[in-house]
């Protein structure tokens, strides 16, 4: 099954980059689509930051360049950290005076606390050839409005504590999800011969999110606050781009 698919893709990618007529990226501004991969590191503000750290973020996308350097790109990335703050108190009603859970065996189980979440946006700027080897990259100007949702991840390892089985754990969790923004500066790096292609930016991201559970074990009640949070995210981004290079000429004497 998996084979397949990778055939699949495979064909498809080679079809499509079929497609695009040959270019010189060299000496003009051209039309090209490029998918992307990304990794970032994020630091919290707002409400977010009273309860998580800094984290990580993995993602892809694909984007559009036109040949006036705008810009239109999908992108989705997935979260992850393990700074939880308070949460040698978040289990507190369901723990021992020493902060511990005890679970079915009899033992203090072993509990393990991480930030999980995910996000997705379109995405539009500009690239202003500046500092660049040719007239198709140089700095980039994107903003975008998607979505983010973000939770804590309890893990049991064995799931040995029934107290924190099905939706008694999500009780805990502290699932949110809204609509978020976001804003970056960066640098993209096309080379002329297609061999290295990257990007560096620095992204802020703006976030109004809501509490999904119906009630907090936490608190006992049901939390309907209205969350403000940010992110400061330094990224990187590995680019391919799919147009056809233009065949060298050679000539014989």
């Amino acid at each position: 099954m998996y084979r397949k698919i990778l055939t699949l893709i495979t064909a498809l990618f080679i079809s499509t980059s079929g497609l695009f007529s040959q270019v010189s990226i060299h000496d003009s501004t051209i039309f090209t689509p490029m998918i992307y991969a990304t990794y970032g590191y994020q630091f919290p503000g707002g409400d977010l930051a009273k309860l998580f750290g800094s984290n990580s973020s993995i993602g892809g996308g694909f984007v559009l360049k036109t040949k006036h350097n705008w810009m239109f790109a999908l992108e989705g990335n997935f979260l992850f950290g393990q700074t939880i703050k308070n949460s040698d108190s978040l289990l507190r009603i369901i723990s021992t005076q020493e902060g511990l859970i005890i679970d079915a065996n009899g033992y203090y189980a072993d509990i393990v606390y991480y930030e999980r979440g995910y996000n997705f946006f379109f995405k539009f700027g500009k690239v202003i050839p500046l500092l660049s080897p040719n007239p198709n990259c140089g700095f980039t100007l994107l903003a975008g409005a998607g979505y983010i949702q973000d939770k804590i991840r309890i893990h049991n390892p064995g799931n040995t504590a029934p107290q924190l089985f099905g939706d008694y754990k999500k009780g805990y969790d502290k699932l949110n999800g809204g609509i978020a923004v976001t804003g970056s500066l960066g640098y993209m790096y096309l080379s002329n011969t297609r061999l290295l292609n990257f990007s560096v930016a620095f992204e802020f991201m703006q976030a109004w999110t809501n509490p999904y559970r119906k009630r907090d074990f936490d608190t006992g009640k049901q939390d309907t606050r209205k969350l403000s949070s940010q992110f400061y995210t330094i990224k990187v981004y590995w680019m391919i781009p799919l147009y056809r290079r233009v065949p060298k000429q050679f000539y014989m004497y």
